[in-house]
């Protein structure tokens, strides 16, 4: 595989970096009625998010997105490149660049959020090309999200030659994934994704969970519950580790895609999935007391998070009968 000149393993990944606004109530949130707050507008998007975590905890980045011939597709391209990110995307300049506005409570839990991402239905046309194909053969690894189109989705699946990491968005679009789970690696999802994933309500206790998941022909999977356990498993075996409570929360926005980013780092830098895991809780945790959905960390402040984070515990692939 090609590497760096600092010899960084290199993560290409594919998906949404658009404009992300997110308008916090400062009161008691009011259906129907005109609510006082503040907007934060920067660039975002699942994958983009990811990468940025992902880079700062020791590998390379690459992104393959698509973005419009406007002035939010020029604040896109300088955010890429002020990260340090390889920019392998696409314009479009007769459309607009994507958007995902999130209105938040005073509390930073979701209201409601509005995707315009129209744009992302070109990705399985821009993977035809050559250049494209062949960066997702010589990448240590690709990530992806369920942003994109199912066509999208299955040619990745099939010209990534390293681990495929994958993340599920959301349940209505998790099932796109269908075509290609037998070469993911692990895909980050909560309890309502998966339970649509395997066709159920999500009640399974963990060993059922990890079982009915495994039959699905996914090889490893990261299981969020919100404020409950997180379920992982792999080729390696299964296992579960209590989230810790963040000091404060100041925006929901950007924990998982946090969460996923450090995780892939450091299993991308030689850890077993378990003990990534935990990196990637302390991002979450770091990004949960943040306004900003990818919020800047030193050593000391990532490793301060880390401490709060319990060691694995292991779990049955089933439950006992």
């Amino acid at each position: 595989m090609k590497r760096q000149p600092d010899n960084r393993p290199r993560l290409l990944a594919i998906g949404g970096a658009h404009i992300d606004r997110r308008g916090q109530v400062t009161g008691d949130y009011v259906p129907a009625a005109s609510n006082p707050g503040s907007m934060i507008e920067d660039v975002g998007g699942v994958v983009f998010n990811a990468l940025r975590t992902a880079v700062r905890r020791g590998v390379s980045g690459a992104i393959v997105s698509l973005r419009g011939g406007d002035g939010a597709g020029e604040q896109i391209a300088r955010t890429i490149a002020e990260n340090g990110i390889e920019d392998l995307s696409a314009t479009f300049i007769d459309r607009s660049s994507a958007s995902y506005t999130a209105l938040i409570d005073r509390h930073g839990e979701l209201i409601a959020g509005f995707a315009d991402m129209g744009l992302y239905d070109q990705f399985p046309r821009q993977l035809r090309r050559a250049a494209l194909r062949q960066a997702m053969a010589e990448a240590d690894a690709v990530l992806c999200d369920a942003n994109l189109p199912a066509a999208a989705l299955e040619a990745i699946g099939k010209h990534s030659a390293g681990p495929v990491y994958a993340i599920g968005i959301s349940p209505a679009k998790v099932v796109r994934l269908a075509g290609m789970l037998d070469r993911v690696t692990c895909l980050f999802m909560n309890r309502k994704e998966a339970a649509t994933l395997i066709g159920q309500n999500g009640s399974q206790r963990p060993g059922e969970l990890i079982e009915q998941l495994r039959a699905t022909g996914l090889r490893g999977a990261v299981v969020t519950d919100g404020s409950g356990p997180v379920i992982y498993f792999d080729e390696s075996g299964a296992g579960r580790i209590k989230p810790p409570a963040p000091r404060h929360v100041s925006d929901v926005t950007g924990a998982g895609d946090a969460l996923a980013g450090a995780t892939v780092a450091a299993r991308m830098n030689g850890r077993p999935l378990g003990d990534a895991l935990r990196d990637g809780l302390a991002a979450a945790m770091l990004a949960l007391e943040s306004p900003q959905a990818v919020p800047p960390f030193t050593k000391r402040i990532f490793d301060d998070a880390l401490r709060l984070v319990p060691q694995p515990t292991s779990l049955p692939d089933k439950e006992p009968s």
